[in-house]
């Protein structure tokens, strides 16, 4: 099956624009073809309002999520690979989804573990969510 994260991408983006508040992006800024400007990147992770009054050209795509956006007055092309995106979520409340960090691999079961632990088989992967590690949010004023 085809990842679920650009379809909740797009659900929760229109949720968060329909309620009036403003969609902030919590980017991973290390991960493989992200294009944003460097200056903006702050401990590898960049948070960018993606509001429709903030940019222009927003596609929120299957793979990619692409907009242009003023940066210290300068118009910059942003490309973003929708793997890289760790949260979507109102910057007003803090309300909205976060992602995990690595969406490679995702269909690939965990490794089998004991029969009889809790936890063994496709979907009881709540062994590895500590190993990950979620993104930590901060309200930015």
């Amino acid at each position: 099956m085809t990842s679920n994260r650009p379809y909740l991408l797009r659900a929760v983006y229109d949720w968060i624009s329909d309620n009036g508040l403003t969609p902030y992006l919590l980017i991973d800024a290390t991960g493989e073809g992200v294009r944003v400007p460097p200056q903006v990147v702050k401990n590898g992770q960049v948070v960018l309002n993606i509001a429709m009054r903030a940019v222009a050209n927003l596609e929120l795509g299957n793979d990619w999520i692409g907009f242009s956006a003023r940066f210290s007055g300068v118009s910059h092309a942003l490309r973003i690979p929708v793997g890289s995106v760790l949260a979507l979520y109102a910057q007003e409340n803090g309300q909205g989804m976060m992602f995990p960090a690595d969406e490679e691999g995702g269909d690939t079961p965990p490794p089998a573990s004991a029969p009889d632990e809790p936890g063994s088989g496709q979907n009881g992967g709540s062994q590895e969510k500590p190993k990950r590690g979620a993104p930590h949010l901060r309200v930015i004023k």
